[in-house]
């Protein structure tokens, strides 16, 4: 199979299993009601674990453009796949979170908090500022992709990662630095769920809040490359002398 299909089926699993556990703590009468950040952090951490191992064989497991930019800059992807990737990922996260809309439909229908409703799709900010919203999502991706590439076999075809050691990155990202902007870290893990509730029937929608979705998009891009840029020219260098 072509990378796209492991980078549809990896992200998809992805988004299904992590905006499935914002729809069980935050929603109406779910049984999950109200668990915490805890357990969306763990249940993102596994979501990462599963999107991982189902494609990490097949496409190196990105998941993520960041990570897909990092690797072809890097020279451990073809530059001429990265459209490939950029279309699986999309598209998967897209899939995803229909399949959570799908699961959680009668819990949306008894939600009437539109930002809760928000929340099962796409990244929001505590307290709205742009500036410090754009930081935080920057750094906690220049964390992220230095690990990444810690974790990353330097030797392996797509820059393969493996599921576990970035599942508990991610459980850590999403434990220490996810409490200001919900830890998007991922392009695609926010826009293609926000396009979804933007297209998808809800009783008591409110707007998907286009007005920032900018930030987890381009955030993470400009965290990802200037960690990976930390990481191959400075910590490389040190490293190998």
């Amino acid at each position: 199979m072509h990378p796209f299909v492991y980078e549809f089926l990896g992200t998809a699993i992805l988004i299904f299993f992590g905006n499935g556990v914002v729809a069980n703590v935050v929603l109406n009468k779910s049984k999950g009601q109200n668990s915490g950040w805890i357990v969306i952090a763990f249940g993102w951490a596994m979501a990462v674990f599963f999107g991982v191992m189902v494609s990490m064989k097949g496409s190196g497991a990105h998941l993520n453009p960041v990570v897909t930019l990092t690797m072809a800059y890097l020279g451990r992807l073809n530059w001429a796949l990265v459209p490939e990737y950029f279309a699986g990922q999309m598209l998967g996260a897209m899939a995803g979170s229909l399949l959570v809309y799908l699961s959680y439909k009668q819990h949306f229908d008894e939600t009437e908090n539109g930002d809760a409703k928000l929340a099962c799709f796409c990244t929001h900010p505590a307290i709205r500022n742009p500036f410090y919203n754009f930081l935080t999502e920057m750094l906690a991706t220049f964390a992220f992709m230095i690990g990444v590439l810690f974790l990353a076999s330097p030797v392996a075809s797509m820059g393969s990662i493996e599921a576990l050691p970035v599942a508990f990155l991610v459980l850590a990202v999403g434990l220490s630095l996810g409490g200001s902007t919900g830890y998007a870290i991922n392009p695609a893990r926010d826009l293609g769920p926000r396009m979804m509730h933007f297209f998808l029937p809800m009783k008591g929608k409110r707007s998907s809040d286009w007005g920032y979705a900018w930030i987890p998009v381009i955030a993470p891009i400009v965290g990802g490359l200037l960690g990976t840029w930390v990481y191959h020219v400075l910590i490389t260098n040190y490293l190998t002398t």
